[in-house]
């Protein structure tokens, strides 16, 4: 029994179509029912019949129950990228700029469901959280097109080339190993909350940090293992160093779970103007060889 084949057998049983299609509909029913018991729950903490209002901004509001199937979305984002890692680097790294902007838009469901409409003015409109998270989520996801618009003249076509094999086997055996990975650190992650909520102290920015912030931690790695591993099938310069701006841009994404504000937002939005910016001078450069 080859190694070919034992990756191959293992990578069909996480990415096939059947096995995608079976976690897509998993995924997005937990999604619709976690959305309702949250709802449940908040109405339940509204009229205390916890036996005392409890002070957890998971209970706050009604709108912040949109928070809980954006979570859900978002493991399905990660699944994802994951599937898309063996297939093209370029369409991971979309899905990494996929995930940033939706954990953008998720947090504008919390700042929302917390803002006293009351008290609001001009200025404090502004300068708010879930405006400024508003703009920004608005500006990634029109950067968002822009990277995949130029994806679309930057495929690479899948032929028999022994070594371009090789090298995408060795994608998929790095695949295999981040989904049980990705997926005990999202129960441990859960773990972690749910402990913190039980105690009244759980915070949803916290949440963020608590899988998302490792989450990126181990992409930085993941893409300088492809990088390295790429330098045995791949000479080009400018691929070389497309590949080096999408680690850049990976970790400037990591860099963004360090700070909150204006400047978390002008971090993901520096990331993925690196990403593009490298994306687009690496097809001038592909233009040159035609």
């Amino acid at each position: 029994m080859s190694t070919n084949y034992i990756i191959n057998y293992f990578y069909n049983i996480f990415f096939s179509k059947i096995s995608r299609d079976i976690i897509e509909k998993i995924i997005l029913s937990v999604a619709i029912m976690s959305f309702f018991i949250h709802l449940f729950l908040i109405f339940l903490n509204n009229y205390q019949i916890f036996g005392t209002n409890i002070n957890n901004e998971l209970l706050k509001a009604p709108l912040i129950a949109i928070y809980t199937p954006f979570s859900f979305v978002l493991l399905y984002e990660v699944y994802l990228l994951v599937f898309y890692l063996p297939k093209s680097f370029t369409f991971y790294l979309s899905k990494q700029y996929e995930i940033i902007t939706l954990i953008v838009f998720r947090r504008f469901f919390k700042d929302i469901s917390l803002v006293n409409i009351k008290d609001l003015n001009v200025r404090q409109f502004i300068l708010s959280d879930f405006f400024l998270d508003l703009v920004a989520g608005l500006l990634m996801f029109l950067l968002l097109y822009i990277f995949k618009k130029n994806v679309s003249g930057n495929k690479t076509i899948i032929n028999n080339d022994k070594n371009l094999n090789i090298f995408i086997n060795q994608k998929k055996f790095i695949a295999i190993i981040l989904i049980p990975l990705f997926l005990l650190m999202a129960l441990l992650s859960f773990s972690g909350w749910y402990h913190n909520f039980s105690v009244k102290t759980s915070s949803i920015i916290n949440l963020n940090h608590i899988f998302f912030e490792d989450f990126f931690n181990i992409l930085i790695f993941v893409d300088v293992v492809i990088l390295l591993l790429s330098f045995f099938y791949e000479q080009d310069f400018h691929k070389i160093i497309r590949n080096s701006g999408f680690i850049i841009s990976t970790i400037i994404l990591r860099l963004s779970f360090g700070v909150t504000g204006f400047l978390n937002l002008i971090l993901i939005l520096c990331a993925i103007l690196t990403g593009l910016v490298v994306l687009y001078i690496h097809n001038l450069f592909e233009k040159l060889k035609e």
